[in-house]
């Protein structure tokens, strides 16, 4: 069936989606968060998330303050279970959300599924995907902003070398301050071992999906990205009030604000990008109001830079992963064939290459021939960027060329990719060092500021 045809045939027969409810428990080890949703006439979905409590100081979740976020929380989950049929209501009967708030929910649903829309042939508008209905009290999250004092960090880290180089760079008191992981792995948690986190200040948060959800997906109802780095958002925020800690210092860097179709606003990391960091800021101070930020500290570099203070950072080489598809294997490996592998790849490569570089994935990915295609769209010399986490064109050819000027000094012979790219395309401008670059739309603060300034452009702590 056209794709299309199946988006028109399944908003056609499921009309509704609700949200149906939300829960907020504990007890002596865990905080439980619930939600019930419901494709009408189709089926109800149980997603949960569990909070590992350990010996942390949790602030008491029984009050309107807790359920707000609680309820913020399944808005975001929501999104996953929606877009199997993308009806075109959305009635939300446990909460209330006002027209400047349903506006916010829109924009983010809209572009946070760019790629799902784009993907499965879904021509929409951001006025007609969707209607939000509310059916709550108005006044049930009337309250007073808390004025507890908060203090230190919370860093979510998912084992790319991004979290290492926040872990690393970033200045958190590690008895203090706590890494944050949802579903985590023991890439993860080895990163956090590394970075010197002892257990009770690593959170850990189990996140479930409905196997109904699974099953509607292996069944052929509509699939495809969800903006996942808005849960972390949200769950994040969520954590650091119950923990009395002021910021949330993500690592999504300038990078991710490059959409991956040249001319649409289609863009894999939206939830990441500067636009939605600040869209998310504005909406905490008026509608959640804790006393916390959340940011990212490595909003001011590139890719490439990332990649040269990450390339001096060796403890980390054999345990960081970030490739999606190795990931779902017993043990986390680099596949060695798809656009996160490439990238990294690449984007290390002239700082590593070959022998560091080779050791760490296992192969030379430049002498794959099978590649060819991912490593044109990551060049920018096919129709769309892959549709992953992965950096600009710009840096993607700044780090071949000068990758393809080192391996021709050192007299090594040049691999298959490599080669190709000299032969068909010459090498990139590199009279700008992208190593050297600041980007001064960022939301750090002045201490924060000074500390990645002082990485990037002190010449005693350059990696070279």
């Amino acid at each position: 069936m056209d794709k299309s045809l199946k988006f028109k045939e399944l908003r056609e027969e499921y009309k509704e989606f609700y949200y149906n409810s939300y829960k907020v428990t504990e007890d002596n080890e865990y905080i439980y968060l619930e939600y019930e949703f419901e494709i009408a006439g189709l089926t109800k979905f149980n997603p949960t998330l569990k909070i590992d409590k350990k010996n942390m100081p949790f602030k008491s979740i029984d009050n309107t303050y807790v359920r707000n976020m609680v309820f913020h929380i399944g808005l975001i989950e929501l999104i996953s279970y929606w877009k199997c049929t993308c009806a075109l209501k959305v009635i939300i009967r446990c909460g209330y959300l006002n027209d400047e708030q349903i506006a916010w929910w829109k924009k983010l649903y809209f572009y946070g599924l760019g790629e799902l829309f784009y993907t499965n042939n879904i021509h929409t508008s951001i006025e007609d995907f969707m209607i939000i209905e509310t059916m709550g009290d108005k006044n049930e999250f009337m309250y007073e902003p808390i004025g507890d004092e908060s203090n230190g960090y919370i860093v979510p880290i998912g084992g790319g070398k991004d979290s290492c180089v926040t872990l690393e760079t970033l200045k958190v008191d590690k008895e203090k301050d706590y890494c944050l992981i949802i579903n985590s792995k023991p890439v993860t948690l080895k990163c956090a071992e590394i970075a010197g986190f002892e257990n009770d200040n690593i959170i850990e948060i189990s996140r479930t999906i409905d196997k109904r959800l699974l099953e509607l997906n292996e069944k052929g109802c509509i699939n495809g990205h969800t903006p996942f780095s808005t849960m972390l958002a949200f769950v994040s925020y969520f954590v650091a009030h119950l923990l009395g800690k002021k910021y949330v210092a993500l690592s999504n860097e300038n990078s991710a604000n490059e959409s991956n179709v040249v001319g649409e606003k289609i863009n894999h990391q939206y939830s990441k990008s500067f636009e939605f960091e600040c869209d998310f800021e504005e909406y905490t101070e008026k509608f959640l109001r804790a006393p916390v930020k959340y940011f990212s500290f490595l909003r001011p570099l590139n890719e490439l830079q990332i990649a040269k203070i990450f390339s001096g950072l060796e403890q980390y080489h054999s345990v960081f992963k970030s490739c999606n598809v190795g990931s779902k294997g017993k043990e986390w490996k680099w596949c060695c064939n798809c656009a996160k592998c490439l990238f990294a790849y690449i984007i290390l490569s002239p700082f590593l290459y070959k022998e560091k570089l080779v050791n760490i994935f296992g192969e030379d990915l430049f002498e794959k021939e099978n590649l060819l295609d991912i490593f044109l769209g990551l060049t920018g010399n096919a129709e769309n960027k892959p549709f992953d986490c992965v950096g600009t064109y710009e840096e993607v050819n700044f780090a071949i060329s000068k990758t393809i000027k080192n391996v021709e000094n050192s007299g090594l012979e040049i691999p298959f990719l490599l080669r190709y790219y000299k032969d068909n395309f010459g090498v990139a401008d590199m009279s700008v060092d992208l190593t050297r670059v600041y980007n001064e739309e960022n939301n750090l603060e002045e201490e924060q500021d000074k500390l990645l300034r002082g990485v990037i452009f002190d010449d005693d702590k350059r990696v070279d």
